[in-house]
């Protein structure tokens, strides 16, 4: 079953909610919810109804993967459009795959933090 927008936001703010010292506001604009760890990016959710799609950072290869994979994935909103993908809500965008983008995304950011400012293990 594929994730209906309001249902993809859903799933990735529950998913990165659920990841250890995550904090989330709109730093940028009222329309962007945007989720960090220790302070770096890692998710953005738009609040739009009419464009109800996540953005998560990623590795480049795998990204290009994901792009070609599924029709609404598409290359990063609003950021690097070679280290960020956009997923909408489309054919295959399962709940299983919104939440290992998030985590994926979470860890990519987390891993490359000096270890002195990396979140607890999870």
């Amino acid at each position: 079953m594929s994730a209906a927008g309001d249902r993809l936001q859903d799933t990735a703010r529950q998913a990165a909610l659920a990841l250890p010292e995550v904090s989330h506001g709109y730093p940028f604009t009222p329309g962007l919810d945007v989720y960090k760890v220790a302070g770096k990016v890692f998710l953005i959710v738009t609040d739009d109804p009419e464009d109800q799609i996540i953005t998560v950072k990623c590795e480049p290869e795998h990204a290009r993967a994901q792009e070609r994979g599924y029709p609404s994935i598409s290359p990063g909103r609003y950021l690097d459009k070679r280290h960020w993908i956009s997923l909408g809500s489309g054919p295959g965008i399962a709940q299983r795959l919104v939440t290992d983008a998030v985590e994926d995304s979470y860890d990519l950011v987390a891993e490359r933090m000096p270890r002195r400012d990396r979140p607890s293990a999870r």
